[in-house]
């Protein structure tokens, strides 16, 4: 970009203090696993993500490649608001296994994972975060009309019900 990484994290910081953008930190213990340390950034108003792609309509959306990087944004932003207290954290490892979200609220160690479909099912990855993080809940957020299990700690829950969680 031809600008130094100082000069970006400045540009950064400016963004966060006037709201624009959200720096998600990665979680990391010491387990023994390579983890992704660099943050995460993301438009807090998926509106001006839609206006830089061109997203002029629903039918633009639901067919553009970043419909599922737009809704992850906006259901992290909209959960983030709900719990203002809480200090958010994604995880990912090198090796793929990643969780969107991560947090410790009321004493427990919720992890939240967003999907774009109409019926979530339990990943591999899903099992992976679940033992390394020693989660309590795993909420599998999704745009769908149903609650239901996923396994005895894990549940897919509908975006309408997402207060549910604060």
């Amino acid at each position: 970009m031809g600008v130094s990484p100082k000069t970006v994290n400045r540009y950064l910081d400016a963004l966060e203090q006037t709201y624009m953008v959200r720096r998600l930190m990665p979680w990391y213990e010491n387990l023994g696993k390579r983890l992704v340390k660099s943050p995460k950034i993301y438009l807090r108003d998926t509106g001006i993500l839609h206006a830089y792609h061109h997203l002029r309509s629903t039918h633009d959306l639901i067919h553009h490649p970043k419909l599922g990087a737009s809704w992850e944004g906006f259901v992290i932003e909209q959960l983030l608001t709900l719990l203002p207290s809480v200090t958010p954290y994604f995880y990912h490892v090198h090796s793929g296994s990643e969780l969107d979200l991560f947090y410790q609220h009321k004493g427990k160690r919720i992890g939240v994972e967003i999907k774009r479909e109409d019926a979530p099912r339990l990943t591999r990855g899903m099992h992976v975060a679940l033992a390394d993080l020693r989660l309590d809940e795993l909420w599998v957020i999704y745009p769908g009309a149903r609650r239901y299990p996923l396994n005895d700690r894990t549940t897919a829950l509908p975006f309408a019900e997402l207060g549910s969680l604060a």
